[in-house]
């Protein structure tokens, strides 16, 4: 049954905590998921949190601190003692889930805690990690994986897996390597119990197997793993040495991160902000784009002012200037929006641009024609301001026209961001409605000059 906290549940806890009754807040503590305890935490203060969580011990007690949000996570892990995280917490970790608890610690915590775990090799892993890049498949890879020998029969290869894997929670794939520790294949558990015991691997083991180099982008990964449908990918170093995998819990948090990040930038924040951050970093990430929005807007005064004798002769032409505008950035987020979404999960490339930019013009006309012909009846038919077909005329031949350049722009510039090597989701939010408020403004006027 799934766990919920409620408010009586809380205060119950505070109460226990209050009272020290440390045998009653093991008792509750026990049955619960490392989430739900993460999840109470999250509620309490950090003094409270802080004797709840000493109370969580070994596998629990790391499982806990990982999922904690990183911002109080930094604060909690502030609190304690080098040798505590260490010995009680990274001591149970794998490698990749202790480097990037460790890689948030002050330098010289991060090299203290190192120096405090006893497991050498464990250790000598974690500082691997560290020396990649983050964002790179050697920054989010594992060293723990279970791997044998292509020389190795079923029977030796069965013993070295029940010894490798006491370290491991879970085994999706037994990678195959040669002497020199380069990867040649994978072998699947199920093909180790068919065959004969004497039966050399070299005979059985997929030959073909998809791997991720070193110093891959996170995202490239991400894809590669849902193209092909793996729960795990081994990685790989330019030599072709196994280094280290990459399993599907980390991928789907890559994804969860990679969906915040755009969807941040598509709401013109242009930096990593968490709900728990002061008032002056979240200021800082948002303020750039809305300073560009205000650019944009006296832009669109000057283009405005620029066509006051218009305004003067035609003066009824500014019921739709709110109309022209909106439409225009609503039709460019929504072209740009799918492009971002097409490119995210890898489908761009040179010969499909075209293809996207004809199917997004064939979109445009359809969407245009309806949407001009819809403001074009109710112009004739309401005859807002008096001003006849010649009005009605206009707002629907701009707007139709509008309609259509909003589409290609925010279908192209996205496009050329991500051939530049610019995250296109940047184009998505703010830049494209400005972009195209501007410019819905500029055809409106010079189209109202012609017809009238």
């Amino acid at each position: 049954m799934q766990f919920e906290i409620t408010r009586e549940y809380i205060d119950y806890l505070k109460d226990l905590i209050e009272a020290n009754d440390t045998l009653q807040l093991k008792k509750l503590l026990a049955d619960l998921h490392p989430a739900d305890i993460a999840d109470i935490m999250e509620v309490l203060t950090m003094e409270e949190a802080k004797k709840i969580y000493l109370l969580v011990k070994g596998d629990v007690a790391s499982d806990v601190l990982l999922e904690i949000n990183e911002e109080d996570r930094r604060k909690f892990l502030a609190e304690l003692p080098s040798e505590v995280i260490a010995r009680q917490y990274i001591e149970f970790m794998d490698s990749d889930d202790a480097a990037d608890v460790i890689g948030e610690l002050p330098d010289e915590k991060r090299e203290e805690v190192i120096a405090f775990i006893d497991n050498q090799e464990h250790a000598g892993e974690i500082t691997e990690l560290l020396s990649y890049d983050e964002d790179s498949a050697g920054g989010i890879m594992a060293a723990e994986l279970v791997a044998v020998n292509e020389n190795w029969n079923v029977q030796k290869c069965l013993k070295e897996i029940g010894r490798q894997s006491e370290n491991i929670d879970e085994i999706y794939y037994v990678y195959v390597i040669d002497n020199d520790n380069r990867l040649k294949g994978v072998l699947s558990l199920k093909k180790l119990i068919q065959y004969p015991t004497q039966t050399n691997i070299s005979n059985i083991y997929q030959k073909d197997v998809i791997s991720s180099l070193i110093d891959a982008d996170r995202e490239e990964v991400a894809q590669k793993m849902e193209k092909y449908d793996l729960v795990a990918l081994p990685v790989v170093d330019y030599s072709g040495h196994l280094k280290g995998r990459i399993t599907i819990d980390d991928v789907v948090d890559i994804i969860r991160e990679e969906a915040e990040k755009d969807y941040q930038l598509v709401s013109g924040i242009t930096g990593d902000v968490e709900p728990s951050d002061s008032v002056f970093n979240v200021t800082k990430v948002r303020l750039p784009w809305l300073l560009i929005g205000l650019v944009g807007g006296i832009m669109g005064a000057f283009v405005i002012s620029g066509n006051e004798e218009a305004l003067e002769h035609i003066p009824n032409m500014a019921y739709f200037i709110p109309l022209i505008g909106a439409m225009a950035g609503n039709v460019g987020v929504q072209s740009s929006s799918i492009v971002v979404q097409s490119i995210a999960s890898g489908g761009s490339n040179f010969h499909s641009i075209g293809r996207k930019l004809l199917k997004e013009l064939g979109v445009a006309l359809i969407v245009a024609f309806v949407l001009a012909a819809l403001i074009l009846i109710f112009n004739l038919i309401f005859d807002i301001g008096g001003s006849g077909r010649s009005l009605a005329f206009t707002v629907s031949t701009s707007l139709f026209i509008v309609v259509i350049f909003a589409s290609l722009f925010g279908t192209f510039i996205p496009l050329v961001l991500d051939k530049l090597k610019i995250d296109p989701a940047l184009a998505t939010g703010p830049f494209i409605t400005t972009t195209n408020d501007i410019m819905g403004l500029l055809i409106y006027m010079v189209i109202g000059q012609f017809l009238f």
